[in-house]
């Protein structure tokens, strides 16, 4: 199985900073996980508040920990809420349950890692994960319904 090499996951970074400054967003924070949910880099844009690598973390922690984009993890916190905090307590507090974690994955549909993203709106910060994993040449599933 292919994986995210450290070059693909810098490219990732690279392109969703570029989009988000191609878009005028607010200044981004990107985090870039493997298949296991480890990290494999992390970049924040100047100006980023504080706490922006947690939840760019927990975005793609949340997304992987279910297997399906941080959408689907936001929406199951609004019709499941006992799902998603006993998902939390679980993961002892890195899962972010809104948008903006999106799978990485191969042509084939196997989960490579995650990306997570935050510093805009999330809807914003999921464009600009899709952006950064298509440019890695990657297939992009955020959870979309």
């Amino acid at each position: 199985m292919a994986q995210i090499t450290l070059s693909k996951a810098n490219t990732i970074i690279k392109a969703a900073l570029a989009t988000g400054s191609e878009l005028g967003m607010r200044p981004l924070s990107v985090t870039v996980l493997d298949a296991g949910g480890h990290l494999k880099a992390f970049q924040k844009q100047d100006g980023a508040s504080m706490l922006r690598f947690e939840i760019a973390f927990g975005k793609a922690f949340g997304a992987l920990s279910i297997g399906a984009g941080s959408r689907t993890v936001e929406k199951f916190a609004k019709e499941r809420p006992h799902f998603v905090e006993g998902l939390v307590a679980a993961s002892g507090g890195h899962v972010i349950p809104v948008a903006g974690g999106v799978l990485v994955k191969n042509t084939k549909g196997e989960i490579l890692g995650a990306v997570g993203i935050t510093g805009d709106s999330s809807d914003n910060d999921e464009i600009a994960a899709v952006a950064g994993i298509e440019a890695a040449g990657f297939v992009a599933d955020g959870g979309q319904s």
